[in-house]
């Protein structure tokens, strides 16, 4: 917990959710970084943000199901962990980023690991993830 009481972002960036990834998921600010999208990202994962995760993928990698896709399998999963290991660009200047991170995770009580390196792209001003390979 923080100081006043409010919970920890999921994203572990060590601040609250109210001040890290909230603002993202309620429409109030977008990510300035590529690595700001990816943590807040993975938030919307943990807190199952069909709708962040679906806007805030880039429109020439968005499968047309994408949707659909999500809210089937986004209850099945709960992560329990987020370690960024590396940022290549994705400043707020860049016009790409990438993001290199370890997820911990778990189905049906099972550990996994998810170990990806996200690329970012910026589209009409915003970043958008573009694609991952594990």
């Amino acid at each position: 917990m923080t100081e006043r009481g409010e919970s920890l972002c999921p994203c572990k960036s060590r601040m609250s959710y109210a001040k890290c990834c909230m603002p993202y998921h309620h429409g109030k600010a977008k990510p300035e970084t590529a690595e700001k999208l990816m943590r807040s990202r993975y938030s919307a994962y943990f807190f199952r943000l069909v709708g962040y995760l679906v806007d805030t993928t880039h429109p020439d990698t968005k499968e047309p199901g994408l949707r659909k896709g999500l809210q089937k399998t986004v209850h099945q999963v709960n992560w329990a962990n987020l370690e960024i290991l590396a940022v290549v660009k994705g400043e707020k200047d860049d016009k790409v980023g990438k993001v290199e991170f370890v997820a911990d995770y778990f189905v049906e009580g099972k550990p996994y690991e998810l170990h990806e390196v996200s690329r970012f792209r910026r589209y009409k001003g915003a970043w958008k993830y573009l694609d991952g390979k594990s």
